[in-house]
């Protein structure tokens, strides 16, 4: 056997072990290590301190009535590019509530504002890198006259010795993704590690898991 065939058959066996690897990732282990894109902020970020900023947004201290809407649960896991969770990540989460309005000065939807939805919470993810909070599946609002976005969740999330992340969190089969001017600016990789998947309910509460997938601060 010549050099050449020896060396063709190494690449082939070599090709031929990358694709048994390939195929035996599942597309979640492939996806996880993608940092999760960066999206906008937005205009409605809190402006005005509040109290209440627990993991509970849809009781507000001080308040007997339960925030209006579909409440939910949404359960993560903060990891790095290599799939290692990060414990102690801050993550600063806010929302439109039920009705698609924010508790914000600046949000002109002419929907009414549910006086008992907290709109805003602080954590920080556990030892093992999980967080979970309850909530209210947002609703959808006029961004202008000719775009409406779907059901929403903002993150901010920070750990020091990453890569800070601003990005929005996205419900599956919502007829409004496919039209979103954000969501549609996005890859269909990114598009999938955005959108929350949704679990068994646990009795009337639907659940949905989001994991964020941090990158290191590079100098």
């Amino acid at each position: 056997m010549n050099t050449l065939s020896r060396r063709k058959i190494l690449k082939l066996s070599a090709l031929s072990g990358l694709a048994t690897a390939l195929a035996n990732t599942s597309l979640a282990q492939i996806m996880k290590l993608m940092p999760t894109p960066s999206e906008t902020q937005g205009p409605f970020y809190p402006i005005h301190e509040q109290r209440d900023k627990d993991s509970d947004l849809t009781h507000l201290n001080g308040h007997t009535a339960p925030a209006q809407g579909q409440h939910i649960m949404v359960r993560g896991q903060v990891l790095d590019i290599a799939g290692n969770p990060i414990a102690g990540a801050l993550l600063d989460i806010w929302q439109a509530d039920g009705n698609g309005r924010y508790r914000h000065p600046l949000d002109r939807n002419p929907a009414q504002l549910d006086p008992n939805f907290q709109g805003w919470a602080m954590m920080s993810s556990d030892h093992n890198g999980y967080f979970q909070f309850k909530t209210v599946m947002p609703g959808a609002y006029p961004a202008d006259r000719d775009w409406i976005r779907p059901p929403h969740i903002h993150f901010k999330i920070s750990k020091p010795g990453y890569r800070p992340l601003t990005t929005q969190m996205y419900f599956p089969d919502e007829k409004l993704n496919d039209a979103d001017l954000l969501l549609r600016s996005k890859s269909i990789a990114e598009r999938t590690v955005m959108m929350a998947k949704k679990l068994e309910p646990e009795g009337n509460l639907s659940i949905y898991r989001y994991n964020i997938v941090l990158d290191l601060l590079r100098n």
